[in-house]
């Protein structure tokens, strides 16, 4: 009797020790389980969350669906997946611990935290919520700012979630962690930060759908660094020289007026100075020069010219034939026009994307509808491709990855992305007054988008606002009235950031089409400032071009400083840029004075300005446009347009058509035999073609060099060769 006594004693004591291990209440399959899952990367895209799943077991990517992954974790397998009777037979338990075969391996430790929490929710029932469940609103971290005074430094980064119900939790053991860049900062499974190398970085943490960064940086371990304290033209200056003073990197002296002449001109103009503009330009002693050059090129009709070309490229204008999709060449005329008008007129950019995106009428004659019809080139307006375009082109946005499951990297969801769907729903295209015409209608009739999940109509809304827009009619309105807000910063951030890319070579961010939480400006605080001065002129291009050119960051010389050799991103320098196709073979007609004829365009037709005309061989029309690296205008991303070197562009300079029959023509009958009759020293005209060719005049070695060549070669033909070579130089194929 006092033994089995002893035995009922003992195992009322179990039970009492193992009912004060675990919580009373079961866990909450959405607040509790769902994040093991996360943590233990189950739901991510290279295991159970891929499309299809890994070894017939699929969840949604990183928890989007959480009743589908309730239903496929419980009903499928009944008994073995999830063993509500013995909880450690549990096949999610056994995989996850490696005591069983399993592709992922060991996930945890069955004293963790993780195995505690599944196994009690299975010992519990393994019960789905009931009623309403607070979702997670956001996250937060301890610090958004880490210095480190030296590598190998450490410190603790803590995760916050807030509830719906405004509750909050500490989430950092559950949190996935990560780093931009592991050659200065890493970032380990549990929060800590570790300095590994002067620099600065992003670590960031991710929670259910949210990811949130902690700026990082680590100083140079340079105890004489002096700050040179260098003079600030505009507040351009003082947000990027701020951060390169707490980097300890020293910015580069400012530029010469030879160098800045064609700087400023290439990137404006789209063509190196002519050489009456460099005489007036260096023979002119006011000490405002350089700011009545901006001025002047900015209301000059290149300028016009050039700003037209990059948003048409963008765009995606092109005229390829008469399909009847209406993006022919009268459409494709009519659009241009209007695009050559808003620049001309510098309209604020919020009202010409605003005019855009609601536009009805014929593609013949409302230039505005054009979008409607090149940004998709095809037979049907696809309302996802139209918003995933427009999202990207015009606020920063690659929305696509938010189609079928919530954004990896961002905080955009389902509802998001189908919600802005749901403003194209209702554009539709007919058939015009004659073959190449469409008519952009609005279609009072069309539903909105359909939730792929559930099938659920989901109403138009804006990003990141929870509730859809009001009112009947075209939801486009609405969006309109969205983007010609002030203080609409997605559109802010995106225009700023295109037109120092533009004008750098770099953005602040970069690629400057993909605003997302993990990938983050190089400077915060300067496309913050560069944003809000953009809405202070009235979202006008000009004002800030302007603005950004006047800057002695604009101004720097190409050669680093010590400090900042290793620099590509805080603009301690100018950076070395390659002339984008089109303005590199305006660039070389513009200085060999002999024309280049393209594709089926009207005599005289700058590179700039050229649309293609034809479905052919060469993606933009033209073989030469095709080698440099011309956007074929495929899509609306910005990394269509390329500027890395290749080899056949070098055997194209070297042997192509492009620059030696010029030369020779401009020897002959053209140019460079006018300056050899103009000049009567080898000096002068080595001089006059350095300064056609490249802006600037020879240092004394070139010309002891090239007084060599003319020696060998004799005139004109030494000459030729100089002229050739110049052409053919990095100088001259880079802006720098």
């Amino acid at each position: 009797m006092k033994t089995l006594t002893a035995l009922v004693l003992g195992m009322l004591t179990m039970a009492a020790g193992v009912a004060a291990a675990e919580p009373a209440a079961a866990p909450s399959f959405r607040q509790d389980v769902m994040p093991v899952f996360f943590r233990a990367g189950c739901n991510a895209g290279t295991c159970h969350g891929s499309a299809r799943g890994k070894d017939g077991f699929m969840l949604s990517l990183f928890g989007y669906d959480p009743s589908g992954d309730y239903r496929r974790i419980v009903s499928e397998m009944p008994g073995r997946r999830v063993n509500t009777a013995v909880p450690e037979q549990s096949l999610l338990l056994l995989k996850a611990t490696g005591k069983v075969s399993h592709t992922g391996g060991k996930l945890f430790d069955r004293d963790s935290d993780l195995y505690a929490t599944l196994r009690h929710w299975i010992a519990a029932g393994a019960t789905d919520d009931v009623g309403e469940v607070a979702d997670v609103a956001g996250i937060s971290v301890s610090d958004t700012s880490l210095l480190f005074d030296k590598a190998g430094g450490e410190s603790d980064l803590r995760v916050t979630a807030r509830y719906t119900d405004g509750s909050t939790r500490d989430v950092t053991a559950l949190a996935l962690f990560g780093t931009n860049n592991p050659s200065v900062a890493e970032i380990d499974a549990t929060g800590r930060v570790t300095a590994t190398a002067a620099g600065d970085t992003t670590v960031f943490a991710r929670f259910s759908r949210f990811t949130i960064g902690a700026e990082v940086i680590v100083l140079a371990d340079d105890p004489g660094f002096a700050w040179p304290s260098p003079p600030e033209h505009n507040f351009i200056d003082r947000l990027v020289f701020d951060r390169l003073q707490k980097l300890r990197i020293a910015p580069s002296q400012i530029c010469d007026d030879e160098t800045f002449l064609r700087r400023v001109t290439l990137d404006l103009a789209a063509r190196p100075p002519t050489v009456e503009e460099y005489h007036a330009f260096m023979n002119d002693g006011s000490a405002d020069k350089r700011t009545k050059k901006i001025d002047a090129l900015l209301a000059s009709e290149d300028f016009t010219d050039y700003y037209t070309a990059v948003w048409a490229e963008l765009c995606r204008v092109a005229s390829m034939d008469y399909t009847g999709r209406g993006d022919s060449h009268k459409p494709a005329n009519a659009f241009v026009g209007w695009l050559r008008e808003q620049v001309a007129a510098d309209r604020p950019f919020d009202e010409v994307v605003a005019d855009m995106a609601t536009a009805v009428g014929s593609t013949n004659v409302d230039g505005q509808t054009g979008l409607y019809t090149m940004l998709i080139h095809n037979y049907n307006l696809d309302p996802k491709v139209m918003a995933a375009d427009f999202s990207q082109l015009f606020l920063g946005v690659r929305m696509q990855c938010a189609e079928c499951h919530n954004h990896p990297f961002d905080r955009w969801t389902m509802d998001d992305y189908y919600g802005f769907v749901s403003f194209f729903t209702c554009v539709k295209r007919k058939k015009g007054s004659d073959g190449r015409d469409r008519r952009v209608i609005f279609d009072p009739t069309a539903a909105p988008a359909k939730h792929a999940v559930d099938g659920r109509p989901v109403p138009a809304k804006l990003l990141g606002v929870v509730e859809p827009v009001a009112g009947d009619g075209d939801p486009r309105r609405a969006l309109a009235g969205w983007i010609r807000d002030p203080s609409n910063d997605l559109f802010n951030r995106n225009i700023v950031n295109r037109l120092w890319a533009h004008l750098f070579g770099v953005g602040i961010v970069d690629p400057v089409d993909d605003f997302r939480a993990t990938n983050p400006p190089a400077n915060g605080p300067l496309l913050d400032g560069l944003a809000a001065r953009f809405a202070e002129h009235g979202r006008r291009i000009r004002p800030l071009i302007r603005d950004i050119c006047n800057s002695r960051v604009y101004q720097l010389s190409a050669e680093p400083t010590p400090s900042a050799v290793g620099d590509q991103r805080q603009f301690s320098h100018a950076m070395l840029r390659r002339l984008r196709a089109d303005v590199l073979l305006d660039s070389i007609v513009a200085v060999t004075g002999v024309p280049r004829s393209l594709p089926k365009a009207p005599k005289g037709t700058k590179a700039i300005n050229y649309i293609n005309r034809g479905y052919g061989y060469h993606a933009t029309g033209d073989y030469v446009l095709d080698t440099f690296g011309q956007s074929a205008r495929k899509t609306v991303c910005a990394c269509d347009t390329k500027t890395n070197p290749s080899l056949p562009q070098v055997m194209h300079l070297l042997v192509g058509d492009t620059v030696s029959p010029r030369v020779h023509t401009a020897a002959t009958n053209g140019v460079l035999k006018q300056i050899i009759a103009e000049h009567s020293s080898s000096e002068g005209v080595i001089e006059a073609i350095f300064i056609r060719a490249l802006s600037r005049r020879p240092t004394a070695a070139e010309m002891e060099t090239m007084l060599q060549v003319v020696a060998e070669g004799g005139s004109p033909a030494g000459y030729e060769d100089i002229f050739a070579g110049l052409l053919g130089s990095s100088e001259f194929l880079f802006n720098h």
